[in-house]
C-alpha cells in the first residue's frame, strides 16, 4: 500500500511538471505574441487610419493575453504549492510505516522468544512425563507384585492350615495382609496361657510357612472379652496381662518353628478391639481369640515411592 501511494504521489509530480512546462511554454508564446501585438501597434500608428479602426481588437487581445498569463501564472504557483504538500505527505507516510514496520519487527522478535521458550517448556515437561510414566509403571509392577506376594502368602498358609480350618481358625486378607484368626477354643483353656497340643499343632503348620517366606512381618495380637479376670496374681493382674502373655507365648511357639524373632512382635489388645458385641456367650467366645497378621515387607515399594517423593522435592 506503501508503495501504490508513493507512485501516485511520483505520477502527480510528473504531471505538475508538465503543467510547469506547459506554463513555461505558453508564457513564452504569450511573450511572443505580446512582442508581436506591440509591433503591430507600431505599424499600426504609423497608419492612423487602421490602427483606429483595429485599436479595440488589439486591446482586447492584450488584455486575454494578460489575463491568461495571471491564470498561468497562478496555476503554476499552486502546482508547486501542491507538489510541496504531496511530497510532505508522502514523507509523513513513509515515516508511519517504517515506524509500523519497526513496531511489528519488535512484536515477531518477542513472539519469537517466547515460542523458544515454550518449546523449552514443552521439552521439559515431555520429558518429566516420560520419567513420570516410567515410575508410575515401576510403581504399578510393585504393587503387582505386593498384591501377588498376599495373595500367595494367603494360598500357602491356607494350604499349611486346611486340617484346622472351621469356626476356630480362619485366613482372610484384610487391607494388603493375611490375616490368620484363632479361637481360643484351639489355643488355650480358659485363663490359661499355655497353649493347648492342637494349637501348638497350628502353630508348627503356620510356623513352617513362615519359614520359608522371610521376606513376611508377623504380628502377634491376643484380644480377650470384657470378662474381668477372675483370678489375679502378681504376674497377671487382668485381660491386659492375659492378652500380652499369649501373645508372648504364641511369639515363641512361632519362633521356635524356625521363624526369626526379629520378625515377630507380640502385642496385647485386651478387650477394646471386639468382633462382636459382648451381650453373649457365643460372641463373648469370638472375641476371645488371637490374630496372627501376615505382612510381606515392601521394601522395593517404598524406595520407589521415596524416590518419587524426592524426584517430586517433597
Amino acid at each position: 500500500m506503501a508503495s501504490k501511494k508513493y507512485d501516485d504521489l511520483r505520477a502527480r509530480q510528473q504531471a505538475t511538471e508538465q503543467g510547469k512546462a506547459e506554463a513555461e511554454r505558453q508564457q513564452r508564446q504569450a511573450v511572443t505574441e505580446l512582442k508581436k501585438a506591440t509591433d503591430e501597434l507600431s505599424e499600426m500608428r504609423l497608419t492612423n487610419k487602421r490602427l483606429v479602426e483595429d485599436s479595440a481588437q488589439t486591446g482586447n487581445a492584450l488584455r486575454r493575453t494578460r489575463s491568461l498569463y495571471t491564470q498561468l501564472t497562478d496555476s503554476y504557483d499552486k502546482l508547486l504549492k501542491n507538489s510541496d504538500r504531496a511530497m510532505a505527505d508522502k514523507s509523513a507516510d513513509y515515516n508511519k510505516v517504517a515506524k509500523d514496520l519497526a513496531r511489528r519487527e519488535a512484536e515477531l522478535g518477542e513472539l519469537d522468544t517466547n515460542l523458544r521458550r515454550s518449546k523449552a517448556d514443552i521439552d521439559k515437561l515431555n520429558a518429566d512425563l516420560k520419567v513420570r510414566e516410567a515410575k508410575l509403571a515401576e510403581l504399578t509392577q510393585a504393587l503387582a507384585d505386593k498384591d501377588k506376594a498376599v495373595n500367595d502368602l494367603r494360598a500357602s498358609v491356607s494350604n499349611a492350615l486346611r486340617g484346622f480350618q472351621g469356626t476356630d481358625l480362619q485366613v482372610k486378607m484384610k487391607d494388603g495382609k493375611v490375616y490368620v484368626s484363632l479361637s481360643e477354643q484351639l489355643l488355650f483353656k480358659t485363663g490359661s496361657t499355655k497353649v493347648d497340643p492342637k494349637g501348638q499343632e497350628a502353630l508348627k503348620q503356620l510356623a513352617a510357612v513362615l519359614k520359608n517366606q522371610p521376606d513376611v512381618n508377623v504380628v502377634v495380637e491376643g484380644h480377650t472379652d470384657n470378662v474381668p479376670f477372675s483370678r489375679p496374681t502378681a504376674a497377671m493382674q487382668d485381660n491386659w496381662d492375659l492378652s500380652v502373655l499369649r501373645a508372648t507365648e504364641i511369639a515363641r511357639l512361632i519362633t521356635s518353628g524356625g521363624v526369626e524373632p526379629q520378625r515377630i512382635t507380640a502385642s496385647g489388645r485386651s478387650q477394646f478391639i471386639p468382633v462382636a458385641s459382648n451381650d453373649s456367650p457365643g460372641n463373648k467366645a469370638l472375641n476371645r481369640r488371637t490374630e496372627i497378621i501376615l505382612t510381606p515387607k515392601l521394601n522395593e515399594l517404598l524406595k520407589i515411592l521415596d524416590s518419587n517423593s524426592t524426584s517430586t522435592g517433597k
